[in-house]
């Protein structure tokens, strides 16, 4: 195992140098910077199913929603890109915790279904509301100064804010699945009734890890406002969290790069297709899905994983 961790170490600084240099290799920074905040939204909703075993059908409800609130406080309120984007990942923890204290009573379907139902009433808020543009959405969001001093108006200066968050909020992930609070999420998806049994407040915990996740998932939300200067109603839409939900499994549930991967394969392939095959790309990405559904069961990054545990195991006998 110590050399499983460390190729994992070597793995991650391996990425983090290619993100740190990607715009000097000519990738496009608004591409890369878009794909950075989709990876981090999968990374949220992995540390509620992968790791907590609750599947929500509406978690774009939180990432539209912070996209919506940092637009808003941006735009109108003149705040500078850091308060913005506190008011959005704290506008996203309150939803979610409104929305968990009803949805935790249930389990299974009837958990998804609650989400579902509460993310829908978030989108008629959103198309109602006066201070969202409605079907137009919120327009022309500025950039502004970090901390009003540096100037976020340039693609590069903007890549980097969004490459920090997105290394602090994986890490954010990562300690949080390894701490003693990890492990009791992880007890509760394999074996419910176990904890309950050992004394664990079970719905405390769940709601826990809901608020976190939804948190996560309003970071994601703010910065891709802040990069692509508008929020619309596709932020919040049912539609959104079936895209986090394809890129989770996709990747691999459960895993720690298994979303982000997920999330680079889906926005790399709509990115790619969406000019010449129109709507048909959706077609295109389920077909993809299905197709990895069939042969990769535990998603592309859950396999590897099983098949390089079957060569050690049959190497250690």
């Amino acid at each position: 195992m110590p050399k499983t961790a460390k190729l994992l170490q070597v793995t991650y600084l391996v990425i983090l140098i290619l993100l740190l240099v990607a715009p000097m290799l000519g990738l496009y920074p608004v591409f890369v910077m878009k794909l950075l905040c989709f990876a981090l939204f999968a990374c949220a909703f992995n540390l509620l199913l992968g790791f907590t075993g609750l599947l929500s059908f509406g978690h774009a409800a939180f990432f539209g929603s912070a996209a919506y609130v940092t637009g808003y406080l941006i735009k109108s309120h003149n705040l500078t890109p850091e308060l913005g984007i506190a008011g959005g990942v704290i506008g996203a923890a309150l939803i979610g915790l409104v929305v968990g204290l009803v949805a935790i009573r249930r389990q299974g379907i009837y958990f998804a279904m609650i989400t579902l139902a509460m993310a829908q009433m978030i989108y008629f808020i959103c198309l109602q509301a006066p201070f969202t543009g409605g079907e137009d959405g919120l327009q022309g969001v500025p950039r502004g100064a970090l901390f009003g001093m540096l100037s976020l108006q340039s693609d590069t200066a903007m890549y980097y804010l969004v490459v920090a968050v997105f290394v602090a909020g994986f890490l954010a992930v990562s300690r949080i699945v390894h701490s003693p609070f990890g492990q009791v999420l992880k007890m509760i998806r394999e074996n419910e009734p176990r904890a309950i049994s050992l004394g664990y407040q079970v719905d405390r915990y769940k709601l826990l890890a809901f608020v976190l996740s939804s948190a996560l998932a309003g970071l994601a939300g703010s910065l891709k406002t802040l990069i692509m200067g508008f929020a619309t109603l596709s932020d919040v839409h049912w539609t959104m969290s079936g895209e986090v939900i394809l890129m989770t499994l996709l990747g691999g549930v459960g895993t720690f790069f298994g979303p982000v991967l997920g999330a680079g394969i889906v926005i790399a392939l709509q990115d790619t297709l969406a000019d010449k095959v129109g709507s048909w790309v959706n077609v295109i990405i389920g077909v993809i899905f299905v197709l990895c559904v069939l042969a990769f069961r535990k998603g592309i990054v859950g396999e590897l994983q099983s098949f390089r545990e079957r060569r050690r195991r049959r190497g250690a006998q």
